[in-house]
């Protein structure tokens, strides 16, 4: 018999997306004039970035019909909502009939590994205990020429070094920290897996955003006497500090 090929595979991704925490009960027109205010602002950021929709403060918005016109309206500001987040007691084919999934905090999902369920079902989980797999090897990578717009440089289990500068538009992803040894004009986030102890350096900051275990700014909120200069960002009480080191 000839050799089966297979046709496809399937195998873990780690994306990043955007998540739009709401904040009120009500979304009427103060609400979408500061969105539109910030879609304005900020374009590239949103553009075709996949988006979530966070409702911890928000439980309000777990009503279906709130819901529809909720998403009905991001939409049509052509952000990409595909997910929702802490919607609890909304119905799973309500979110389906709008074209959403139940998504994981950022901090709480797992990544899955090849060849391993992306969860497990309890009586699994209790039986596969005693061989918990050990954590993967640290795997640093070191990038020795700039970074290009539209290129996306991913250390998913490690940190990643620059050597060079990040343009606009680029987008560097490390699991642990990020050193950039060159001008960070693109976006940075690291400890992306939830790890809060991650840091950011680089020569000279200039970056679309930056981000720590999900904790962002944008280049809008970078601290001005951090700009252009020889930074280090870190995670302190939940907020970062910019820690200008040169």
């Amino acid at each position: 018999m000839p050799a089966t090929v297979a046709a496809f595979q399937v195998r873990g991704r780690f994306l990043t997306a955007l998540a739009i925490r709401i904040d009120t009960e009500a979304a009427g027109e103060a609400f979408y004039a500061q969105l539109d205010d910030q879609l304005r602002r900020t374009p590239q950021f949103f553009a075709g970035a996949p988006v979530v929709i966070d409702l911890i403060n928000a439980p309000g918005f777990s009503e279906p019909s709130r819901m529809r016109e909720l998403v009905e309206n991001l939409r049509a500001r052509e952000l990409r909502v595909f997910g929702v987040q802490s919607a609890r007691g909304i119905d799973a084919a309500a979110l389906q009939e709008l074209g959403l999934i139940s998504v994981l905090t950022g901090r709480d999902a797992p990544l899955p590994r090849e060849g391993v369920p992306a969860r497990a079902t309890t009586a699994a989980a209790t039986a596969a205990a005693p061989a918990v797999a050990a954590p993967p090897p640290v795997q640093n990578k070191v990038i020795r020429s700039p970074v290009r717009s539209g290129q996306m440089i991913v250390a998913d289990q490690g940190d990643l070094t620059v050597i060079g500068s990040v343009a606009s538009g680029a987008e560097l992803v490390a699991s642990g920290n990020i050193h950039v040894y060159g001008p960070l004009r693109g976006r940075a986030m690291a400890g992306c897996h939830g790890d809060e102890s991650a840091h950011i350096f680089c020569q000279s900051l200039d970056a679309e955003l930056v981000a720590i275990a999900g904790l962002y700014r944008t280049s809008e909120t970078l601290e001005d006497a951090a700009r252009q200069r020889c930074t280090h960002i870190y995670l302190e009480d939940e907020k970062l500090r910019m820690e200008v080191i040169a």
